[in-house]
């Protein structure tokens, strides 16, 4: 039978095809380099401030707008990152009696990206796709990768990790336990940054042990008000873009929208912040302010009732019969939220930056619309608008279509050529993760699939965007239509995996002949 070569009229690659896509220096493997495949003007067509959609809504039919607090009103500086990480480390030394070796490790910015997994009794820390497999080379213990064979065969022969050992809805499984938000970024870092002084000083440890200290000297953090303090003391250095969130809602209060708050933080932090982004007659724009609500609880546990709070945060003893424009109240539960307001359905969207604690329960169990917010879209897109990334992924596009229609030729010189193609691929999809993070690679996608975080974004937000200031940008009875991306077997094969978004390429020009 013909050789791949012969069919094609292609050059038989080099030993090794450019691993760079570099329209300079073309790989031997096409006629064609990575930049004739692109359209002008392919680059730059994602915007780091848009809004984008999962879910057909209009804002004209919402009527109510719900936030939390923490990531979504008030964004972080990555600053307090590291003093998160400094005062958990110093708890495990001084209160749990960890080696004092462990206080010469620091904060390291950009290890651990948001939504990965933690495997406890395993100390594997690794990205997972939405299908449950593992995604090889992003498996760490410590902070050293472990080999793909190794991965492999901790799972008995495969990658995928079996769906009883996965998290439940809240992401917190029997032996796994998924990191969602923002504030685990330093809890990853120092879960590996213990492991890896045990293993590297042949100490002997306790997985299970070692994950709930970790855990625990994290949620002191938090639970003991010390992260409270220093933002309070310095608005200025940790609060981002406060006179943005002015500007949101001081709009939609214009155009006749109700306003709630609920948070898990509590009052004090909360009035001193928006003080600082909003003014001081903040709670005038809300119609009503929940503070310590205990979510995820909040939206499925009935039992806790309201309290009010007085203007100077103390507790009040009365009975709650109503909930009043311009009081603060804790604790409380969504049905009796539901039941006092009359909020319901679709007229309701609420925004918040956790997908379970935040959002899962309110789209899937009341109907209200929802908005993540997901502050590392900004960076991502402003990668994924540039050249070095469009020219890589198209051309590991383009070598996976030709795989694809190529692999029925196995004569010896062909399989080479087959071979060469893969190895290149692989090295491309190397590239492409490093662009995003050395470790991880990118929050939303695997090297083809989109990740578990990526799933559950799609399943519990209607809308997501950067920052919630990215509502500026939009008029109030605006309408986001999701893109109509096609299901596989609607996606013409060419199209979907050698073009970039495009309607035609010189590559489908050159291939017709083999349709």
């Amino acid at each position: 039978s013909p050789s791949l070569a012969s069919c094609t009229g292609w050059p038989r690659p080099a030993a090794r095809a450019s691993s760079c896509p570099n329209p300079a220096s073309a790989p031997l493997t096409s006629p064609l380099a990575p930049s004739d495949l692109l359209p002008p003007g392919v680059c730059n067509l994602l915007n780091p401030a848009a809004i984008y959609a999962n879910n057909e809504i209009s804002l004209g039919d919402v009527e109510i707008y719900g936030f939390d607090y923490d990531y979504t009103l008030a964004q972080y500086s990555n600053v307090l990152h590291s003093m998160i990480f400094n005062t958990a480390r110093d708890i495990l030394i001084e209160q749990f009696k960890y080696p004092e070796g462990l206080a010469k490790y620091d904060y390291i910015p950009g290890f651990a990206i948001r939504g990965l997994h933690y495997d406890v009794q395993k100390s594997l820390l690794m990205k997972i796709d939405a299908f449950h497999y593992v995604q090889l080379g992003t498996a760490y213990r410590g902070l050293k990768p472990v080999p793909d064979e190794e991965v492999i065969e901790l799972y008995g022969g495969t990658q995928h990790i079996p769906l009883y050992q996965m998290s439940d809805f809240y992401g917190k499984g029997p032996s796994l336990k998924q990191f969602m938000d923002i504030f685990s970024l330093p809890e990853m870092t120092l879960l590996s940054s213990v492991i890896d002084y045990f293993i590297t000083h042949g100490i002997e440890f306790d997985q299970v042990h070692l994950y709930k200290d970790i855990s625990d000297a994290i949620k002191d953090v938090h639970v003991k008000g010390v992260m409270y303090k220093w933002i309070e003391k310095d608005l200025e250095k940790y609060i981002l873009h406060g006179d943005e969130i002015y500007a949101v809602l001081n709009r939609l209060v214009n155009h006749n929208k109700k306003l709630f708050l609920i948070t898990n933080s509590p009052f004090s932090f909360v009035d001193k912040g928006m003080k600082h982004m909003v003014g001081k007659n903040w709670r005038d724009l809300f119609d009503m302010v929940i503070v310590q609500a205990d979510k995820p609880n909040f939206f499925t546990d009935r039992r806790k009732p309201f309290r009010k709070l007085d203007d100077k945060g103390s507790l009040q003893w009365d009975k709650i019969n109503q909930l009043e424009k311009g009081k603060i109240y804790k604790e409380g539960n969504l049905f009796d939220f539901l039941r006092l307001t009359g909020w319901r359905g679709s007229k309701v969207l609420y925004f918040g930056d956790h997908l379970y604690s935040d959002l899962a329960d309110l789209m899937l169990r009341h109907g209200w619309r929802t908005g993540a917010i997901v502050p590392e879209l900004e960076t991502e897109i402003r990668i994924i608008n540039t050249e070095q990334y469009m020219h890589s992924l198209t051309w590991q596009q383009a070598l996976t279509g030709l795989l694809e229609r190529m692999q029925m030729y196995q004569d010896a010189e062909s399989k080479q050529v087959l071979l060469e193609w893969m190895k290149e691929r692989q090295e491309i999809r190397s590239l492409t993760k490093n662009l995003f993070n050395p470790q991880f690679g990118s929050i939303f996608r695997t090297f083809h699939n989109p990740t578990y975080f990526s799933r559950r974004l799609v399943r519990f937000s209607d809308i997501y965007m950067a920052s919630i200031s990215c509502l500026l940008n939009y008029d109030v009875n605006f309408t986001f239509y999701p893109r109509r991306t096609p299901l596989q077997h609607e996606a013409p094969l060419w199209m979907d995996q050698l073009c970039t978004g495009c309607m035609k390429t010189p590559f489908l020009e050159e291939m017709v002949h083999i349709r």
